[in-house]
């Protein structure tokens, strides 16, 4: 077995005891340990994804127990892909946080931190049902704990509405497990796949029950309206850059719909045929529609990006609800690009926030206004879809992938209209940020009293423009966007052959169930 292949699951689970065991008092101890956990599951999943590139699929069986009866993680090329995108972002959030003192603020930031990822790449890689919902519970266990972090009434509330709903899809998560596993004895995807498909009609109507119930789990981790509404509350009252990882949380959602749909209940398992497209689909389209119009409507900036991340959500469970290769192909190629979007402008509503508060209104001239204007102009763009970045090319890829679709005219119009409302949206904020605020005054006494203020502003903020790291990390976000763009055609020729892997997965369920790599 390559021992590689659990690394960046053990590294990180690790890491997080010993910084609450031996370094808990020595933050400066915590982030080398930190930092340096995050740089080196960047080289691990790098190297994984270099193994799995050319299709291979690889099995690490736990405990050496071959699959069904032991617990296996499964690298192939879905899977490469999601943990290298966890581990950028992982590394890019805790030099942001590190950078802004965000990590000082409460304690433990760096252990739940560490237990987070874990979690996420663990959820990534399993291939056992049960223990994708174990890994669903570390992350989330980790995550109640970060979204706290620095404590505040308004935080602490949105916490508790974040852990009530999840415990509710928890709970869903346990009887949707519990009904498929006294149907088809097993947990363990690729044997249950193999069972699905030898089912009678008989046997499949609790089935389909655990199959629906699996798909409302999935939704509610992707934030899929009606099941949203813990989203907005809870992104925008944690802190941003926590926020900003939770960006690649609600992907796990969307990569468990890809996985579960397409490996198990698969577009040939007759019970679960139209499962995905005809519910799905309708929900995303609205998702979309609710994310834009709370864009427009946002009065504080965190709160436009959470809408921000709904709406990028929307568009990426539409190319999902397609079903189809191509579409998957699109929709691989988009969860790239919204996830580092995402996080950027949360990165950078954050910059904006410790300078003037979290309004979108006019407000005094802030520090290094001209320099975030131009971040928050380009991370706009990124996040609405606009030419010349990745999203726009990345919403044609979707919209081409409907082209055969009956409902096409609506696919097409709810992404365009959406897209056009997200950029007023965000325009308007960036105009009442940015540009409104530094007007000119109307008379002699106001441009006297406005010259004091933005001395005295410079005085009070002068500690602001000092940490220059968080900058850096906007701008290496960016820069991911721009190669994004410029590789275009390499990354999407990687989603196509990811998408014709999932929808062809008896290498995956013969390396599985074999023992062996193919």
């Amino acid at each position: 077995m390559n021992h590689l292949v659990i690394a960046p699951i053990v590294l990180p689970a690790l890491v997080a005891p010993f910084i609450i065991m031996v370094l808990r008092y020595h933050l400066d101890l915590q982030r080398i340990f930190s930092v340096a956990s995050s740089v080196l599951v960047l080289c691990l999943t790098l190297a994984l994804a270099a193994q799995a590139a050319d299709g291979t699929v690889q099995v690490y069986e736990l405990g050496d127990w071959p699959a069904p009866f032991g617990i296996v993680l499964v690298l192939d090329r879905l899977s490469a892909m999601m943990i290298v995108l966890t581990s950028v972002l992982a590394l890019a959030v805790v030099l942001y946080a590190i950078g802004t003192g965000w990590d000082s603020r409460g304690a433990n930031f760096h252990a739940l931190f560490q237990f987070q990822i874990m979690g996420i790449l663990g959820a990534f890689m399993t291939g056992d049902a049960f223990n994708l919902f174990v890994f669903f519970e570390v992350l989330l266990i980790a995550s109640y704990g970060l979204m706290i972090h620095a404590g505040g009434a308004k935080r602490f509330q949105a916490g508790v509405q974040y852990v009530v709903y999840n415990l509710l899809g928890s709970t869903l998560f346990l009887f949707a497990l519990g009904t498929i596993y006294a149907v088809t004895g097993t947990l363990n995807m690729a044997d249950l796949a193999v069972r699905v498909a030898e089912m009678s009609g008989e046997e499949t109507a609790l089935l389909r029950v655990g199959a629906v119930m699996l798909l409302l789990v999935f939704a509610i981790k992707a934030a899929v309206l009606p099941l949203h509404f813990w989203l907005p509350a809870s992104y925008s009252h944690a802190p941003l850059p926590v926020a900003a990882l939770f960006a690649i949380m609600t992907k796990v959602g969307a990569y468990s719909i890809l996985r579960v749909y397409t490996l198990i209940f698969g577009p040939d398992v007759a019970i679960t045929e139209g499962l995905v497209g005809d519910w799905l689909l309708p929900a995303a389209l609205l998702t979309l529609a609710v994310g834009a119009i709370g864009v427009l409507g946002s009065r504080e900036i965190g709160r436009l990006v959470a809408f921000g991340a709904i709406t990028s959500m929307g568009t990426l469970l539409i190319a999902i609800a397609l079903f189809t290769p191509a579409a998957t192909g699109a929709a691989l190629y988009y969860i790239v690009h919204s996830t580092l979007a995402t996080a950027l402008m949360f990165l950078i509503a954050d910059q904006v926030m410790e300078r003037q508060g979290g309004a979108v209104a006019a407000m005094g001239l802030m520090p290094q206004s001209g320099l975030l204007s131009v971040m928050f102009f380009v991370a706009a763009i990124a996040l609405a879809g606009m030419p010349p970045l990745s999203g726009f090319i990345g919403k044609l890829l979707v919209m081409d992938a409907a082209r055969d679709h009956d409902l096409v005219w609506w696919i097409w119009a709810v992404i365009l209209i959406g897209s056009l409302v997200t950029i007023i949206g965000l325009a308007r904020a960036g105009t009442l940020i940015f540009w409104k605020s530094h007007g000119l005054p109307d008379s002699d006494a106001d441009k006297e009293a406005d010259s004091e203020d933005m001395l005295a502003g410079e005085a009070t903020a002068a500690p602001v423009t000092a940490p220059v790291l968080p900058l850096v990390v906007c701008f290496g976000l960016m820069g991911a966007l721009v190669l994004l763009t410029i590789f275009a055609g390499p990354m999407t020729r990687y989603a196509d052959a990811t998408a014709a892997q999932l929808f062809t997965p008896t290498a995956y369920i013969e390396t599985v169930l074999g023992g062996g790599s193919k």
